[in-house]
Formats: structure tokens, sequence, C-alpha cells
């Protein structure tokens, strides 16, 4: 497992979203590496998307890492969760992608350690609180870059069909909470079929 070239994430923000899909997010910590292909994400795209945290160009510390260069986490907690974004967009253009599912490929019994024995396998990681359980992703990892270990993507799969449709969670956000940029692997059983995911 080989992170990826810095290029990779020399994309638009809507094609990286849809070229993360199929891709494997690989967490390496003390007790043990685990990974999974990515197969759900979420772009939002900047300064005019009123659901991003940098509407507005809204600088502070937590949305710092955004103006920065693609191919950085940006975490940050929602709840008690710890969800994970991929920095996309130029310097001094603060967009990311939201990953928000996984399909569980190694360490999965580490997964289960960290998120219960009796889960079932599809619902380990579907969705962006519990993938970053499972893969012992916390806010620690905030301005990582991801083409270098401990966190990065790695080179995936390819990714058959992709669906696409309005993102999840953002009620309050106006016009945006219609614009279709939630993209996810058809037919996959890793993606949650309701809800945010988060428990």
């Amino acid at each position: 497992m080989q992170p990826v070239d810095p290029s990779f994430f020399r994309q638009t923000t809507l094609d990286l979203a849809k070229s993360l899909l199929g891709m494997l997010l690989v967490k390496e910590t003390e007790a043990g590496t685990a990974s999974g292909w990515i197969v759900e994400t979420e772009a939002y795209v900047g300064p005019g998307d009123r659901a991003a945290h940098s509407y507005g160009n809204r600088r502070t510390k937590r949305t710092e890492v955004m103006f920065g260069p693609p191919g950085f986490a940006y975490t940050y907690r929602m709840h008690t969760h710890c969800l994970l974004n991929v920095v996309s967009g130029p310097i001094g253009h603060p967009e990311v992608v939201l990953i928000r599912s996984v399909e569980p490929y190694t360490g999965i019994e580490l997964m289960r350690e960290r998120r219960g024995f009796d889960r079932k396998l599809q619902e380990l990681a579907n969705g962006p609180g519990k993938l970053t359980k499972c893969l012992g992703i916390s806010i620690e990892d905030y301005g990582r870059p991801l083409f270098e270990s401990p966190l990065f993507i790695a080179e995936g799969r390819k990714v058959s069909a992709i669906s696409v449709g309005p993102r999840i969670g953002i009620e309050n956000s106006g016009e945006a909470k219609h614009y279709e940029w939630r993209f996810w692997e058809k037919d996959s059983p890793f993606v949650p079929k309701k809800g945010f995911g988060y428990k």
C-alpha cells in the first residue's frame, strides 16, 4: 500500500470527490494498520457553498488548513465524532471532500475492537464518524499530508458505476442542500441506505 503522488489531489473538488471512490484510505497506528476502500464522498466547494465551513471565506483556526494546498487532512468534531475531509482546490480556495463511508479491507479485527465485535461488516464504517473510529483517525490528524504515512490515500480499485445525489445533514444551508454533490459507489452494501452514519 503506497501513498498516491501529491499530484492526484490537484483536481477540481467535484472531480476529486469522484476520483476518491475506490481509492484505499489507510491509517497506521501503534495498534496496527487498518484500511478501507472509499465508497462514499461529499464535495464542499468553498466560499460560495453555504454548507461549507469556509462559506463566505470564513477563515478561523479550525478552517485554516482548507486555505492551503490540496491533499491535506481537515479533521473536525461533529457532536462527539471526528470527521475526515480531504483538502481540495488550489491554495487560497478553501474546498474539501468529506469521506463518508469506506468498505473495510485490512485490519478488520482491529476495526471490530474499536467499534464492537457485534457489528455487521457492512455497518463497521458506513458513515463519517464510524470510519474514523474504525481506522483510528482523530482530531490529532488535522493537517497531515494524505500522500505519506501514517494517514494516506493509496491506489485503489476500479469503480464500475457512480451514483449522485444531494448531500446529507445540511438542511439549514439554503439552496446548497439541493446540490447533488454526494457521490457513492452504485449498489455498494457499504453505503448507508439513510441517516448520518455517525454511531
